[in-house]
C-alpha cells in the first residue's frame, strides 16, 4: 500500500508523514518513509541524517527512510545514458536533454519520478509513505503521462527532423552515431522515455486505485489552506482519484468550542490583568477564526470524509520521543461529539 500526504507548504505534513508512519509500524512488518519534497525536512523531524538510501531511524527495527534529490537522479540518469552512447555522442544526448527539460516544464521531475517508483517497486516494504512536496508541486506528478506523451513527441519531431542529419555529421566526425546496441541518440532517448512512460503510467493506476493507495489532505484552520484543501480534492477527482482522509493541524483547543471558552473568559475577565486580558482576547479571536473554518470543513467533507483535528501544541514536535506521543492523537483523536 501507498499513503501520499498533500497539502500547502508549512500545514505539517513532515510531521503529520511522521506520525503516520510510527503507528504503522506497530501494525506492519517493514515501512519506508519516502521525502520527494526539494526542502527535506523528515532528518530535521527525526533529528537524524538520512540520504536517497533507506535507513533505518533509530528505535525502530522496521521504520525507514529516504530522501530523494531529483537533480542527483537526472543527473544519474544523464550519466547512464552517456556512458551507454559512447564519446562521440554525448554532446548530442546532453543537448536533447537540455532541449527536452527547457521545452517541457516537468519532464525532469517525472524522469526522476520514474527512477524512485521503479526503485522502490523493488524494495520489500508493506507501505509507503510519501512526504510529498507542496500542493501544486504534487499534483505535477499527476500530469506526468501527459507531459511524458509531450516529450515522447517532441523527440520524434527531432528524430524525423534531425535523425539522418546527426548520423551523418557523426560518422564525418569518425564517430559510428550508434550506441552499443546499434541505437542512434534519438532513438536511445526514446527508449528511454519509453520505459519512464511505461512505469508512470502504471504508478498512475496503482494511484487511482483506493485499495493500494490512499491520499491524504493536510491542512491548517485558515481559509488559503482550507480553499486549497478544496482545490486538491477537486484536481484529485478529475485524475480519477477519490481522497477520504482530513488531517486539519495545528488546532487550539480541539476538544472545546469557542463558546465555551467564551463563557469561561466572560467569567474570569474581571480576575484578569488588561495585558492578562488582551492576550486571551486574541487567543479567543483566532480561535473563533478557527472553528469557522473547521465548521465549514465539516460542511464540506464531513459526510464522507475522515476528518481528524490535531492540537496545537506549546513544544515542537521533534525527535522520536516527541513524534510517538504525538502520534497517539492521529489514532485517538479528539472525540468532539463528547
Amino acid at each position: 500500500p501507498l499513503l501520499l500526504l498533500l497539502g500547502k507548504g508549512g500545514v505539517g505534513k513532515t510531521t503529520t508523514s511522521c506520525c503516520l508512519s510510527i503507528q504503522l509500524a506497530k501494525k506492519r512488518e517493514k515501512v519506508l518513509i519516502v521525502s520527494t519534497d526539494p526542502a527535506h525536512n523528515l532528518s530535521d523531524a527525526f533529528c537524524q541524517k538520512f540520504g536517497r538510501d533507506p535507513m533505518l531511524v533509530n528505535g525502530f527495527t522496521n521504520l525507514y527512510v529516504m530522501e530523494i534529490d531529483a537533480n542527483a537522479d537526472m543527473d544519474k540518469i544523464q550519466g547512464e545514458m552517456s556512458a551507454a552512447a559512447g564519446d562521440d555522442e554525448q554532446s548530442v544526448l546532453q543537448s536533447l536533454m537540455g532541449d527536452l527539460t527547457s521545452s517541457i516544464p516537468g519532464i525532469d521531475e517525472a524522469m526522476s519520478f520514474s527512477e524512485l517508483m521503479k526503485q522502490v517497486q523493488t524494495m520489500d516494504y508493506d507501505t509507503i509513505v510519501f512526504d510529498t512536496a507542496p500542493t501544486g508541486h504534487t499534483l505535477r506528478l499527476l500530469s506526468f503521462p501527459t507531459i511524458m506523451e509531450k516529450a515522447l513527441g517532441k523527440v520524434m519531431d527531432l528524430k524525423d527532423k534531425f535523425g539522418g542529419m546527426l548520423s551523418s555529421m557523426t560518422g564525418l566526425m569518425g564517430g559510428s552515431a550508434q550506441g552499443p546496441n546499434g541505437e542512434n541518440p534519438a532513438d536511445m532517448m526514446l527508449g528511454k522515455l519509453e520505459e519512464t512512460r511505461t512505469i508512470i503510467n502504471k504508478v498512475n493506476t496503482m494511484f487511482q486505485d483506493p485499495t493500494i493507495t490512499t491520499f491524504v489532505c493536510v491542512c491548517i484552520p485558515e481559509f488559503l489552506s482550507i480553499f486549497e484543501t478544496e482545490r486538491l480534492v477537486q484536481e484529485l477527482s478529475k485524475f480519477g482519484i477519490d481522497s477520504h482522509n482530513v488531517v486539519i493541524n495545528q488546532v487550539l483547543f480541539p476538544e472545546k468550542d469557542a463558546e465555551e471558552l467564551a463563557e469561561w473568559f466572560e467569567a474570569e475577565s474581571p480576575k484578569l490583568s488588561k495585558e492578562a486580558r488582551e492576550i486571551c482576547s486574541k487567543m479567543m479571536a483566532r480561535k473563533k477564526m478557527q472553528d469557522k473554518y473547521i465548521g465549514q470543513c465539516f460542511d464540506l467533507y464531513g459526510d464522507d470524509f475522515h476528518i481528524v483535528l490535531q492540537p496545537l501544541l506549546d513544544h515542537e514536535v521533534r525527535g522520536v520521543e516527541k513524534l510517538t506521543e504525538f502520534s497517539e492523537t492521529l489514532v485517538n483523536p479528539v472525540d468532539l461529539e463528547e
